[in-house]
């Protein structure tokens, strides 16, 4: 039966059409038959001009049913408005052959019963529109390779949406619909009942639900983070239904049903920007962005295009990156904002003050660094010279060239660190600081954040990629813990605290409470329908394995190196107080450590990080590659 069903599905259309239309014709003249038979209760072989009238009746009802495209409808897709056009069809052939028999019958066909045209119509519509009905569910049970049956959570014009978009799928059957409101237990909506939400546990586990489709795009996260906690118990696939303003926006597909993000599980609101103090430094300006075509570069340039600057000057050390980000910024075809691509190391000061002097620079955003802890850690001296002395010389560039904003994006490793990148970033805040209580022509702001979910480098791609492969999951420490936020989120954090700097102010965001890394873990084993392994479930799916510590990485990472916090506009972004050190006292020490580096006198290093620093305290030796090849030589 299969294999005969394959065929014919594998059919050209023609000949797909012939047999349809062939089928059609049959039951036209099948139905005039029973319509006599129903109404005078016996069968009869017409004769004469009646004989003519019923087998001659498919000339007048295949033309109509051509105009109304019911052989252009693929059949093992066929909805509502394909059987409401058959309806239209048989409706208007009806009705044109009762008439065309009436004016016979004036002229030979004797006593064609009024109720016989009645019949004809009710027998065609129930014979050909059931007829496409019952290929549609035969090909859909004959394909089906095996029955995921699934809940909708919500009962709303998305709800009903996702189920009838699933309908269209081969596979999902929906059981059940929940809703919150317990008003409508025992109600049905298109044959599928709706249970309250306290009834969802016993269906998952009457049914063997395997997945819950969530149709609540306008429930607030905190909400959907709770239904979301309790279904991730239960070893059930969670997807989210799309927006509806997403669909109209065409940044879904209609059928188009994503996983859930792991940034709508870690328990907060994104962060709502204030669109004026977004637009402050940027409307009107001439903007720069270092590290233009990072994470955090690239979202800057993104949403500071979109803030009507005069230019976007994209500075880039990586050729590649700078390329990528400047065909996407083209591509937004924003003819009245110059977009300046530039090649360039923030250590070159002679080249910063040329391009901020060409260009009249007005507005600085400093995301260039290098980032990763374990690389920063065996590259101590380069990552000392871009992230220390490739900010100070930025800086430098800015305050002799009278720039009027510059934002350094920091970390929560700089506080109180331990590893080489940490304290480089330390160092940097304590640069900015130092300068802007000298030179209040430019306006010198931190801001300093958390882990990224979508970068390169964040955990999550990571953990995703195992997965793909089948695990296992590695996670450095079961109690290691870490602040998130999106990088949008993140940027314009960053835009809003450029716009409320005073200078030397440092701004760190209310990121709610720490995220376990191994909890994050879990949920993404759970969310991609799996099950975990370890000692309670040898029969999981998904591993975690720990490996350790990596080198200058700590269990707990903080926001503050002091306690005192001042509220500002924006009531999740904080201005720290913290101390700073006098530029006449941080500046010979700063270029000891520039020599230093040069000289790759990676002890010396250490020893200069620490005293810039004093509560930057070590979690391994020294492990740059060219301080290891120099000891054992």
């Amino acid at each position: 039966m299969n294999n005969f069903f394959t065929k014919l599905t594998d059919l050209n259309p023609l000949y797909k059409q012939l047999i349809m239309i062939f089928f059609d014709s049959l039951v036209v003249i099948l139905m005039l038959m029973s319509a006599f038979f129903l109404r005078i209760g016996y069968w009869f072989i017409p004769t004469g001009v009646l004989f003519y009238a019923i087998i001659l009746s498919p000339i007048i009802a295949i033309p109509i049913f051509f105009s109304f495209r019911l052989y252009r409808s693929v059949v093992r897709y066929i909805g509502f408005k394909a059987l409401l056009s058959t309806i239209q069809a048989v409706t208007l052939y009806a009705v044109i052959w009762g008439l065309l028999s009436y004016m016979f019958s004036i002229n030979g066909i004797n006593g064609i019963p009024r109720s016989v045209i009645f019949i004809n119509w009710m027998l065609c519509i129930i014979v050909i529109g059931g007829s496409r009905v019952s290929a549609r569910w035969l090909f859909d049970t004959l394909n089906k390779v095996k029955n995921i049956n699934i809940i909708v959570y919500g009962i709303g014009s998305d709800g009903m949406q996702l189920s009838n978009s699933l309908q269209q799928v081969s596979g999902f059957t929906n059981i059940a619909y929940i809703d919150d409101n317990d008003n409508n237990d025992k109600r049905y909506i298109n044959g599928i009942p709706v249970f309250p939400a306290n009834k969802l546990v016993f269906l998952i586990h009457k049914f063997s639900v395997t997945e819950v489709f969530l149709a609540l795009p306008s429930m607030s996260r905190k909400k959907k983070n709770i239904i979301t906690e309790e279904l991730n118990k239960l070893n059930v696939q969670v997807r989210n239904m799309p927006s509806v303003s997403d669909l109209v926006e065409g940044k879904v597909k209609i059928d188009d049903l994503f996983e859930i993000k792991i940034r709508e599980l870690l328990g907060r609101e994104e962060v709502k920007p204030n669109t004026t103090l977004l637009k402050i430094k940027i409307e009107d300006k001439i903007v720069l962005i270092t590290g233009a075509g990072g994470s955090i570069g690239s979202e800057l340039c993104r949403q500071i295009i979109s803030l009507n600057p005069i230019k976007i000057i994209l500075y880039e050390l990586s050729e590649s990156s700078l390329y990528q980000i400047e065909l996407e910024l083209i591509s937004l075809d924003i003819s009245n904002i110059e977009i300046i691509p530039i090649i360039g190391s923030i250590r070159d000061i002679h080249r910063l003050k040329k391009i901020f002097k060409m260009y009249s620079v007005q507005t600085i955003y400093h995301a260039a660094a290098y980032k990763h802890v374990p690389l920063v850690e065996f590259n101590q001296s380069e990552g000392v010279l871009n992230n220390v002395i490739g900010t100070m010389q930025l800086a430098k560039a800015a305050i002799d060239l009278e720039v009027e904003t510059f934002v350094l994006i920091s970390s929560d490793k700089a506080v109180r660190p331990s590893n080489t990148m940490g304290a480089t970033k330390r160092i940097a805040e304590l640069i900015l600081q130092a300068y802007a209580s000298q030179n209040p022509l430019t306006c010198f702001t931190m801001v300093r954040f958390g882990n990224v979910l979508d970068s390169s480098g964040s955990v999550i791609p990571l953990f995703k990629k195992q997965i793909r492969k089948g695990g296992p999951i590695t996670v450095t420490d079961k109690n290691i813990v870490r602040y998130f936020m999106t990088i949008p989120e993140a940027v314009e954090l960053v835009i809003q605290a450029g716009a409320m700097g005073h200078g030397g102010d440092v701004f760190v965001l209310d990121m709610g409470e720490p995220v376990k890394i191994y909890d994050l873990a879990v949920k993404m084993i759970q969310l991609s329908g799996l099950q975990l392994l370890d000692s309670s479930n040898p029969d999981g799916d998904i591993e975690i394995v720990y490996t350790g510590l990596r080198p200058g990485e700590k269990l707990y990472e903080e926001l503050l190196v002091g306690q005192k916090v001042t509220k500002t506009e924006n009531n999740l972004i904080m201005r720290a107080e913290e101390s700073m050190t006098e530029w006449k006292k941080l500046e010979p020490i700063l270029l000891d450590l520039k020599k230093a580096c040069e000289l790759s006198d990676q002890e010396k290093v250490r020893k200069l990080l620490i005293k810039i620093v004093p509560e930057f305290k070590p979690q391994s030796p020294i492990m740059d590659l060219t301080y290891n090849n120099f000891k054992s030589s």
